[in-house]
């Protein structure tokens, strides 16, 4: 039996994350600031066989996570695994964005990783063991337009996450230190994101289920690595900007910006940049009859052996059909 903390429990890849946990009996602390979503998400936990601690705050308030920490370990004992997951975004382009809009997505999407990862370091690091499990995306290292203020701060979280790195292996550490590198994900932010586009968000396709970047990030807990991809767009968007940065630009300048929008006009709503937006939301948002349960690429990153011995198997097979072929060709004397 595991003790994990999840930030951004509530919703999302986040609330999925939980009831991956929970399938296992893991005793979970679910940190969020929407108060009646812990209580459902809580319920799902105790249900699924967890057992679960309700932590309503604002992951942007340094000293709020660490006390949550402080409860979380009276409670439950050691914090084997934390999982930084939190995150708020606003859907407008760089000439619509506020000062204070990009300030507020820094302090939840960025410095609540930071408050995060303290939290567990200040506790892991005197044990020498625990496992912190970074959610970051492809736009930490490829930027799209009308995200600029959340792709700064995955970028943030990466910059932030490798010097730690680097310090924990200096120090022979034996936390360990992971980030899982997302596609588009189903879920509900597109509905409760702040909005300043004509017509209303969507994952930037394809799109992938919350769950199946939930089973993603049970299997990193205990298979720690520095990084994974999840999904062939990942994988896709990160080689591409290492190789092609300026031919990547032009390409989302057109397929990124008209992909993130739907067809339907932009509607009257709140959003949760400031404060929880109510509703009974969960792990999934609306977009099940787009979303892939599936994915062959994320199966190989969490199974990079097997992958690469079944690949060396094909290209053996390969060979071996040419090489037959060659010899059928030839004339016979």
């Amino acid at each position: 039996m595991s003790v994990v903390m999840v930030t951004g429990a509530s919703a999302g890849v986040g609330r999925a994350i939980v009831r991956r946990f929970a399938q296992e009996g893991a005793q979970i602390g679910l940190m969020a600031r929407g108060i009646d979503r812990l209580e459902t998400a809580a319920r799902e936990v105790r249900a699924g066989g967890g057992e679960a601690l309700v932590l309503p705050l604002d992951v942007a308030n340094a000293e709020a996570v660490d006390a949550a920490a402080e409860a979380m370990e009276r409670r439950f004992g050691p914090i084997d695994v934390w999982i930084n997951v939190a995150m708020v975004t606003v859907m407008a382009p760089v000439s619509e964005m506020t000062a204070a809009e990009y300030r507020r997505v820094t302090e939840v999407t960025y410095l609540g990783c930071v408050h995060g990862t303290l939290a567990a370091l200040k506790r892991m690091r005197p044990r020498n063991r625990g496992m912190i499990i970074q959610i970051g995306s492809a736009l930490a290292y490829r930027s799209i337009p009308l995200q600029s203020a959340y792709c700064a701060a995955k970028h943030a979280v990466i910059g932030f996450t490798d010097s730690l790195r680097s310090e924990l292996i200096h120090d022979g550490s034996r936390v360990h230190l992971t980030v899982m590198q997302l596609p588009a994900v189903n879920t509900p932010q597109f509905d409760w994101a702040r909005n300043k586009l004509p017509r209303r968000p969507q994952p930037l396709p394809p799109i992938f289920e919350p769950e199946l970047i939930a089973e993603a990030v049970f299997h990193a807990a205990s298979n720690p690595r520095r990084e994974y991809w999840l999904g062939w767009p990942t994988v896709k968007a990160i080689i591409g900007e290492r190789l092609v940065p300026g031919l990547a630009d032009r390409i989302l300048a057109t397929e990124a910006w008209d992909g993130q929008m739907t067809a339907e006009p932009a509607r009257e709503r709140p959003d949760n940049l400031y404060e929880p937006v109510p509703g009974d939301y969960a792990a999934r948002g609306r977009f099940s009859d787009r979303a892939s349960s599936r994915s062959p690429a994320i199966w190989a990153s969490e199974h990079r052996q097997a992958a690469s011995l079944a690949a060396g198997i094909g290209l053996a097979a390969l060979a071996g059909a040419g090489l037959a072929m060659s010899l059928s060709s030839r004339p016979r004397h």
